[in-house]
């Protein structure tokens, strides 16, 4: 791990390889750990992989001020400008396309090119009862809260393919290693979460990929996202919501030869 601070707030990020930069940007309750292991593994013999935690996850300080994407993407920007990173390709999963999405938007120069993996842009009703249902049941039935996020989070062939054992261990498994406070604090960020106006600003190459399985944020979010920004380009992987854990290879695979076109 390495460490900087943004705003008084010491900001953890991992980094590996080596080669043109890359930061991945992880989703709510995720760290740069969890979310994005299978594909630095992938990538790091051929790129800079910088993985940012923000309030909420992992190594980063919460002093329990109101959170704010903002806020996050002032921390990716933070640990870009601690490990000497100008511009690099922005990566941005779930909630984390929302943050890279508003880096691209505000900070131009700081992103080469952008990759939104089953991001979306503001709430609408389904996504508010879903957050609404995190909500409540991060705070009374844990359990409960970490099958929900294993049935909508995989895709049906994924997940049935743990057998009965392994799908109750990764529900134990969650319940005893998930930061419950901080995916908390990071809910009330999607509750109130809009970077509607980021894709007229948004300069970059990008590409935006949706995931044909995904019950979490369905892919016709991912599909308004592209539509937003002049020129995106859009992907769909077979996979649920968690594509980065579910299939790393293929979230790497895209990644290469998106940044393979000139």
């Amino acid at each position: 791990m390495h460490f900087t601070t943004f705003e008084g707030l010491r900001v953890g990020y991992r980094r590996e390889g080596k080669g043109p930069a890359l930061v991945l940007v992880h989703g709510t309750g995720g760290d740069g750990a969890a979310n994005w292991e299978g594909v630095t593994q992938d990538l790091s013999p051929d790129f800079t992989v910088l993985r940012p935690d923000y309030t909420g996850s992992g190594a980063t300080e919460d002093d329990g001020r109101a959170l704010t994407v903002e806020d996050f993407a002032g921390q990716v920007l933070a640990a870009m400008d601690h490990a000497g990173i100008d511009s690099a390709t922005l990566v941005g999963f779930s909630l984390g396309a929302a943050v890279a999405a508003r880096i691209a938007a505000d900070q131009p120069a700081r992103v080469s090119k952008l990759v939104l993996i089953s991001g979306f842009a503001r709430l609408d009703a389904r996504l508010k009862l879903q957050f609404e249902l995190w909500r409540d049941l991060i705070a009374s039935d844990r359990a409960a809260m970490a099958r929900l996020v294993l049935l909508t989070g995989f895709s049906p062939d994924a997940l049935s393919s743990w057998g009965f054992e392994g799908v109750e261990q990764a529900v134990r498994d969650t319940v005893r290693t998930q930061d419950w406070a901080g995916m908390a604090r990071q809910v009330t960020v999607d509750l109130t979460l809009d970077v509607s106006d980021a894709g007229d600003k948004i300069t970059a190459s990008t590409l935006v990929i949706g995931c044909a399985h995904d019950h979490m944020v369905p892919p016709a979010h991912s599909r308004a996202l592209a539509a937003s920004i002049n020129g995106a380009r859009y992907a769909e992987l077979p996979t649920g919501h968690l594509a980065p854990m579910e299939r790393p290879d293929l979230v790497a695979q895209a990644l290469r030869e998106f940044l393979a076109i000139a």
